[in-house]
């Protein structure tokens, strides 16, 4: 079995560290891990440290560092425009697109979507969706935590895909199947994922992408995006 990941801020420098606050207490107080046992700290940005328990207290871990790695930075970047979904389909599809593998999620307010995210209630589903690319990531044992981008009206996901090296909008009614389209093999590929009443006609025009399909059914929206990412990252050669 893989050792745990906790996430702190920092790697430590030195042979010795305390993991203490809520990492520290969930590994101690809730994982219950105890001297000899290992786990593996990780920045979230690829850098990780692998360390033995040599003392335990309530709520922290006394540890010896044993060794360090790093993690480069995938490439080509693999970013998921979301389109909000309804209720919490879209902490699911936060969920398994971590798991995954993507490198950014950015909420989408789609013109068909019926959730939308405003004030305090915004920030709040939000934060949610931080939370769970955080906790999904770590048990994936994932180096690298997904940047989980503000939300992003259509003109502005527009702008900011217009710095990837490709666009593709999965659309139900496209021809070209997800499995042949040739990708980009440098930068960053970003896949547009619509709401359940799907893209519109203008938004694909605004987006300027590549309309591809799955297969011959429709999937929701909270497991599109994961479907079409488990693709792309087979045939990048990750999987």
């Amino acid at each position: 079995m893989t050792d745990p990941v906790f996430l702190i801020k920092k790697l430590p420098d030195g042979d010795d560290f305390i993991l203490d606050g809520p990492e520290g207490h969930h590994a101690a107080d809730v994982q219950r891990l105890r001297p000899g046992e290992t786990l593996t700290l990780s920045d979230g940005d690829g850098g990780t440290a692998r360390a033995r328990v040599t003392a335990t207290d309530r709520g922290l871990l006394r540890l010896e560092i044993l060794e360090r790695s790093s993690e480069p930075a995938p490439d080509p970047k693999l970013t998921v425009a979301q389109a909000l979904p309804k209720g919490d389909r879209g902490e699911l599809a936060v969920q398994m697109l971590t798991e995954i593998g993507v490198d950014e999620v950015i909420p989408w307010a789609a013109s068909r979507s019926i959730t939308q995210w405003k004030g305090p209630r915004g920030d709040k589903a939000r934060g949610k969706w931080v939370a769970t690319a955080r906790e999904a990531a770590k048990q994936a044992r994932r180096a690298r935590l997904p940047r989980l981008a503000e939300l992003h009206t259509t003109k502005q996901l527009a702008q900011r895909l217009s710095r990837a090296a490709q666009v593709l909008v999965l659309h139900e009614e496209a021809e070209l199947p997800i499995s042949e389209v040739a990708l980009a093999e440098t930068g960053e590929i970003a896949l547009v994922v619509g709401p359940e009443g799907g893209v519109s006609p203008d938004e694909l025009a605004a987006l300027g992408a590549d309309p591809v399909r799955l297969g011959p059914t429709v999937l929701r929206t909270s497991t599109a995006g994961p479907a079409a990412l488990a693709v792309l990252q087979a045939r990048l050669g990750r999987w």
